[in-house]
């Protein structure tokens, strides 16, 4: 495994990034979070360090002045910059310090795994291991990613009417789009899938008490349009309310 340091002064992206990215899958652990680009050098002279994932703006020390020290010190730490924007000065001066990429936020998953999938292959190279596809660690399941896909589970069939993907990204701190990626990776089924299930799963709990009216259910489910709630539920159950109702 590749040593991974992750500095950024706000703490719910640095949990973000630490707790649900899959680092493992791709080579890498987290050896350190840290706040701020003076305690990046800290580490760095402390223990062995591969990567360092660095927002650029942060307090006591930039990003930029860590990347500018390292590459004085001819440091074989490879960098890969964080920034809520993109700036041209900043990006010449990354090149010029040798700083690998430049990632804007939000993150998005994609561009996340595919910087540190080459920048595995760059490690991999330069230490003489052997080639990324009889080196990839095993896919393990970490008590994190339980956890998160534990917590969108039960925030899902505890507000199924309500729920959506930008309020489950937010109760475990991550990108929407990452999520919705990470959910499928996780479980084989789609987000929106997984909600559709829940609340067809509630609905038909509800059609077992006759008093309960088929709008009403579409309603207790989250649907306002009851034509629509009929047709997500035939498609679901293959039946309609009324016919699933008679049936049981």
């Amino acid at each position: 495994m590749y040593q991974l340091l992750i500095a950024d002064d706000e703490f719910e992206i640095r949990n973000g990034l630490s707790q649900y990215f899959p680092w493992d899958e791709l080579g890498f652990e987290i050896a350190s979070l840290v706040e701020n680009g003076r305690e990046v050098l800290d580490v760095v002279a402390k223990q062995p360090i591969d990567v360092i994932l660095c927002d650029i703006q942060m307090p006591v020390m930039s990003g930029i002045d860590v990347a500018r020290e390292l590459h004085q010190q001819n440091s074989p730490v490879k960098v890969v910059f964080l920034s809520g924007y993109r700036e041209f000065e900043y990006a010449q001066q990354a090149l010029s310090y040798g700083v690998k990429s430049y990632i804007v936020k939000p993150t998005k998953y994609n561009e996340l795994e595919n910087v540190f999938r080459k920048l595995k292959i760059e490690l991999d190279q330069s230490k003489g291991s052997q080639s990324p596809s009889t080196n990839l660690p095993e896919e393990k399941e970490s008590a994190a990613p339980e956890t998160v896909i534990a917590k969108v589970k039960s925030y899902l069939e505890q507000n199924y009417r309500e729920a959506t993907l930008d309020d489950a990204a937010r109760l475990v701190h991550m990108n929407p789009y990452y999520l919705s990626k990470y959910f499928k990776k996780k479980t084989g089924e789609n987000f929106s899938d997984y909600l559709i299930r829940v609340k067809m799963e509630k609905a038909k709990e509800f059609l077992m008490d006759v008093n309960n009216r088929t709008y009403t259910i579409s309603e207790m489910v989250g649907y306002s349009n009851v034509k629509n709630f009929t047709r997500t539920f035939r498609k679901y159950v293959g039946k309609s309310p009324r016919e699933f109702r008679n049936w049981e």
